[in-house]
């Protein structure tokens, strides 16, 4: 089974990840956690241009580009071989977010991006994906808060920093994603208790 995390900034997936990963162990499953971009040595070197706070200043086209190009060598290294050997893999992020961040957010044109993600990983998605939803404001908080003890070129912050307007874009993006796969998404509201979200993950997974 392959299991993805979305959501805006500060919405809880890393806590929400590592207490499912838990979750499964406890019940004998093999378990692969991993995030995006990045999951390979590959793709962790185009995470530092593509988050860091001094990462680059890119074209949107060279910017999708380059998610994709981690994402491929993600999937075909890492996640297909996992899934292969039966184990469950749980990835922090995927395509919804590149479609979420580039597309909704900063207006990529989003027939474009479907056509570069098919020449990139085909038609290969998630089993299922939970959106953890929260108001922009309180998730900008939450991350900030996260990041306050990090403070350099590298920090990555580069999407953190941008303007408000576009996490609502962000936001929405993400809730019109989930109305277009409801077979495939699961919007979860990430202001909730955390063992209330957790409880919610588990009774949404049929294993």
């Amino acid at each position: 089974m392959f299991i993805t995390f979305e959501g805006g900034e500060g919405s809880g997936k890393t806590t929400q990840i590592e207490m499912l990963k838990a979750h499964f162990v406890r019940h004998g499953h093999e378990v692969i956690t991993t995030r995006e971009p990045g999951g390979t040595p590959e793709a962790e070197k185009i995470r530092d241009l593509l988050v860091q706070r001094e990462g680059g200043n890119w074209t949107p086209l060279a910017e999708v580009m380059l998610f994709f190009t981690a994402r491929h060598m993600h999937v075909e290294t890492k996640i297909k071989p996992a899934l292969r050997e039966g184990s469950i893999v749980i990835c922090d992020r995927f395509t919804d977010s590149t479609i979420a961040y580039q597309g909704y957010g900063h207006g990529f044109d989003l027939q474009i991006l479907n056509d570069i993600k098919t020449m990139s990983i085909g038609d290969f998605e998630p089993d299922i994906t939970f959106i953890l939803d929260i108001d922009v404001k309180d998730g900008l908080a939450r991350a900030g808060k996260r990041m306050a003890n990090h403070d350099d070129a590298t920090t990555e912050d580069r999407f953190e920093r941008l303007k408000t307007d576009f996490h609502e874009r962000l936001r929405q993006g993400y809730l019109s994603i989930a109305n277009h796969h409801p077979q495939r998404c699961i919007v979860l509201d990430a202001t909730q208790n955390i063992e209330d979200v957790h409880s919610q993950i588990i009774s949404a997974i049929q294993l």
